[in-house]
C-alpha cells in the first residue's frame, strides 16, 4: 500500500438512510492490487469506507491457481505498527515468519494474528509445491492506548464451527450466537465466515452499538433485495437489530464488525498510526535498519522498501 489514508479524504459516516421505510446498504467497490505476486481485490480502507469497527484493511486474495515455474506468493520482509494483521486461510498453505523467530504454516480453516504494536517484520510464502491460494487479509487498528504494546504472534488452528439453517458458521474473531472465539482483540470486535449450502434466506442478530460490513467472497450475496457482487462490500452501518441476507448454494461471505473506533487513524504503505510524526519515525527506521524492526535471516529475499512519505516529498 502507497496511499496515505486518514479522515479527512474518506466518508466516515456511519449512517445508512432509510428511504420510502427501506434502511439503505452502502455499496463499497474493490479495486485490484498487487501482493507477493498474487492479484488480489482490496475493499478497506477506500475513499468511500475507511474503517468498520477497527477493521481498516480488507484484502480477498484469490481464489488462485499457480501454474508453471510460479512460487506462488512471496511478500519479502516488511514491517508494521500499531496493528494486527489477521489471515483466514480458505484454501491453500503460506508460511509465516516474524523478527520474533516464530515460523507457522497456516491451513485452511486457521487464522494467523500477528500483533505489531511498537514493530515488528515478517515475510509470507507459500510452501514448496503448494498450487492454490484463496484467503482474506485484514488489518486491525490498535487502539492509541494500545500502539506500542509489544509485538506478539499468535496461530489458532481451532475456532468456534457450527451449523444452522443451511449455513455452516466459523467464528473468527469476538462473539456471536452465544459463542466467543479464541482470539485476541484489542477493541470490540466480530469477524464471521459464512457459507452457504443452499440458497435460503438466513437472518442474522446484530448488536446496534456496532458497525457491520459484510463482503461477499464467492458468489453474489442478496440483502433484503439488494444484490452485492463478490467483492463488493455492503456496508451496513450502526444501529441495526438483524439484518437478511441470502447466499446461492456454495456462496462464501465474510462479515466483519465493531464498535466504532473514534480516533484517527492514518494508514501509509504497512504502518498504521495515530500521527505523521509516529509514521515517519516508524519509516525512518526501517530505512535505516533499525534493531526496532528485527529480521529474518532464514528468508532467501531483499526486504521491501517504501515509498517516499506524500508530505515530505
Amino acid at each position: 500500500m502507497s496511499t496515505l489514508v486518514d479522515d479527512r479524504d474518506l466518508a466516515s459516516s456511519r449512517d445508512c438512510p432509510v428511504v420510502v421505510g427501506k434502511r439503505q446498504v452502502q455499496h463499497v467497490a474493490p479495486r485490484t492490487a498487487d501482493v507477493g505476486g498474487i492479484p488480489v481485490n482490496r475493499v478497506l480502507p477506500s475513499r468511500h469506507r475507511r474503517l468498520v469497527g477497527a477493521w481498516c484493511f480488507l484484502d480477498h486474495a484469490g481464489p488462485a491457481v499457480f501454474k508453471g515455474d510460479s512460487r506462488g506468493l512471496r511478500v519479502g520482509p516488511h514491517p508494521h505498527i500499531g496493528l494486527q494483521t489477521f489471515t483466514w486461510m480458505i484454501e491453500g498453505e503460506v508460511l509465516h515468519r516474524d523478527s520474533l523467530g516464530n515460523q507457522q504454516v497456516i491451513r485452511p480453516g486457521q487464522v494467523n494474528l500477528m500483533t505489531a504494536g511498537r514493530g515488528i517484520s515478517h515475510t509470507e510464502e507459500s510452501v514448496t509445491g503448494e498450487t492454490h491460494l484463496h484467503a482474506a487479509q485484514l488489518w486491525i487498528a490498535l487502539p492509541e492506548a494500545d500502539r506500542r504494546t509489544d509485538p506478539r504472534f499468535d496461530h489458532y488452528p481451532e475456532l468456534p464451527r457450527w451449523q444452522e439453517a443451511g449455513v455452516d458458521f466459523t467464528l473468527l474473531t469476538g462473539e456471536f450466537a452465544g459463542r466467543r472465539a479464541p482470539t485476541l482483540a484489542f477493541s470490540p470486535l466480530v469477524g464471521l465466515d459464512l457459507v452457504s449450502r443452499e440458497a435460503r434466506p438466513l437472518r442474522l442478530t446484530l448488536r446496534e452499538d456496532f458497525e457491520y460490513g459484510v463482503l461477499p467472497l464467492e458468489g453474489e450475496l442478496d440483502i433484503e433485495g439488494d444484490t452485492f457482487l463478490p467483492n463488493e462490500l455492503a456496508y451496513l452501518g450502526c444501529g441495526r437489530e438483524a439484518v437478511t441476507l441470502s447466499l446461492p448454494a456454495g456462496g462464501r461471505a465474510i462479515l466483519v464488525g465493531g464498535e466504532p473506533l473514534d480516533e484517527e487513524i492514518l494508514i501509509w504503505w504497512n504502518f498504521v498510526g495515530h500521527s505523521k510524526a509516529e509514521i515517519a519515525e516508524a519509516q525512518r527506521d526501517w530505512e535505516v535498519g533499525s534493531a526496532r524492526f528485527g529480521s529474518i535471516p532464514d528468508y532467501d529475499g531483499e526486504p521491501l522498501m517504501p515509498p517516499p512519505l506524500p508530505w515530505q516529498a
